[in-house]
């Protein structure tokens, strides 16, 4: 089975960058998308950040032109770069990695901005 781990969450000043990784235990194969989805206390899980097999990226209003997400596929691995934080950018940030037959979840990292 499949485990994806995200890494890179933690406390950061507004204004402030971080990086999160998300590396898969082994290869993943016929990959469709791999995305970054967060959800804040009492709301919804958002979709933030696509990137298809292809190279495409596809980015929520909210974060356009401060994040940007990214792969390794040597390495198994999806990044998201987020730079210019706010404090409404708070939540927990899980990684999914779709597939033709499956659907994979990260456990999920927490990103805290503060004002």
């Amino acid at each position: 089975q499949v485990q994806l781990v995200e890494s890179g969450g933690g406390l950061v000043q507004a204004g402030g960058s971080l990086r999160l990784s998300c590396a898969a235990s082994r290869r993943i194969l016929r990959i469709n998308t791999m995305a970054w989805y967060r959800q804040a206390p009492g709301k919804q899980r958002e979709l933030v950040a696509t990137i298809t097999s292809s190279g495409s990226t596809n980015y929520a209003d909210s974060v356009k032109g401060r994040f940007t997400i990214s792969r390794d596929s040597a390495k198994n691995t999806v990044y998201l770069q987020m730079n210019s934080l706010k404090p409404e950018d708070t939540a927990v940030y899980e990684c999914n990695v779709k597939t033709n037959w499956n659907d994979y979840w990260g456990q999920g990292t927490q990103v805290t901005v503060s004002s």
